[in-house]
């Protein structure tokens, strides 16, 4: 009998990487492995895909970790460097940088490196986080153009605000913004992440950026298109063992607070996983769990190491069975629309209790 055991299928990562090569066969592929790989294991996923052209993380730490794990391709830093600092650090070790501020601009202008760093500058087209305004672009290229510490050609990216909205007018707008400034550009160009790969393919120009479909969980699962829509199998499944069946009687209440109260005389399943493995505790009654290939419901508040299920009346589950909490069988997103947040948290979620399992 397992505790929170996550089962990470690399089969179904080198599957769906072929799925999304075939939408855009003719763009480079930076894996975007952040956030511990989506929670799926940064050096594990990393060495999974062997035939993409490069890595996108998040912070400096997660770039060192695939440098020091053997990883050789380039490295993008997707948020940049945060402190002049860091740019000794990038050269050594050959990764590559966003830059989306006149505080890096200046900062690589009056650095003092024994080599270049690759730049990739991100330009705002309408999401307003991160980025270089349209009108700051010009001087932005030429200042970059002209600094020694900079490797030339450029390379240029933005991101989607809305692209997981298919209805919206702000995808084609930021295309169209896109596509403008860096009309004539020699640098290779970055716009598609997930929901760009999948919908919007006037996006995927030279380097596409797979994150969450990657992992077989779909961007559009409040339209209902889920990952098995477009192919995608999930790589994670998360799963634990009942500890306990236990009668319970109609009126009787379960767990912290009584929030469920049984309307019937029926038995309920006692999971170890809770909030402490990184299970929601805001998870409702009724958020769906898979026991012996059905879906039970939740029937209490979840707690730090368990939560409960309504078997049924005239369940045969035993302790020791498994449970599915998402994954094969239960899609991740299903589980996260019954709790009102999306997939990605769920995955990203995950505390260092809980198992990893490679197959």
């Amino acid at each position: 009998m397992k505790a929170a055991t996550a089962y990470i299928r690399t089969e179904a990562l080198t599957h769906n990487l072929q799925k999304i090569r075939s939408r855009a066969p003719d763009s480079k592929i930076l894996a975007v492995v952040k956030a511990n790989g989506y929670g799926h294991g940064l050096e594990h996923v990393a060495k999974s895909l062997p035939d993409v052209d490069g890595f996108g993380v998040a912070r400096i730490e997660e770039a060192l970790t695939l440098r020091a794990g053997g990883v050789v391709k380039p490295v993008l830093l997707l948020e940049g460097f945060y402190a002049p600092s860091d740019l000794p650090v990038l050269v050594t070790n050959n990764i590559h940088t966003v830059v989306h501020s006149i505080e890096q601009l200046e900062a690589l202008e009056q650095a003092e490196l024994d080599s270049t760093v690759v730049v990739w500058l991100k330009i705002d087209t309408g999401m307003h986080r991160l980025g270089v305004r349209p009108e700051q672009y010009t001087d932005f290229v030429e200042r970059l153009h002209a600094c020694d510490n900079v490797a030339k050609p450029l390379r240029y990216m933005s991101h989607f605000g809305c692209a997981d909205e298919l209805a919206s007018e702000v995808t084609p707008r930021q295309i169209d913004a896109f596509m403008s400034l860096t009309d004539g550009c020699r640098g290779e160009r970055s716009l598609a992440a997930s929901a760009g790969i999948l919908e919007w393919p006037d996006s995927h120009l030279e380097w596409i950026r797979p994150g969450i479909i990657m992992y077989g969980v779909s961007p559009f699962a409040e339209t209902g298109r889920g990952a098995d829509s477009y192919g995608l199998k999930p790589v994670m499944t998360l799963t634990s063992s009942l500890i306990a069946v236990r009668d319970v009687k109609q009126g009787e209440s379960v767990g912290y607070g009584g929030i469920w109260t049984s309307e019937r005389d029926t038995k309920v399943g006692v999971i170890a996983i809770g909030y402490g493995d990184g299970y929601p505790r805001t998870a409702p009654n009724g958020t769906p769990v898979l026991v012996n290939g059905r879906v039970v419901p939740m029937a209490g508040r979840v707690s730090m190491d368990m939560l409960t299920v309504d078997l049924g009346p005239d369940s045969t589950d035993k302790v020791g069975d498994e449970a599915i909490l998402w994954g094969e069988g239960l899609p991740a997103e299903v589980v996260a629309g019954h709790i009102g947040t999306i997939a990605y948290e769920l995955v990203t979620k995950l505390t260092s209790r809980v198992s990893m399992s490679y197959l």
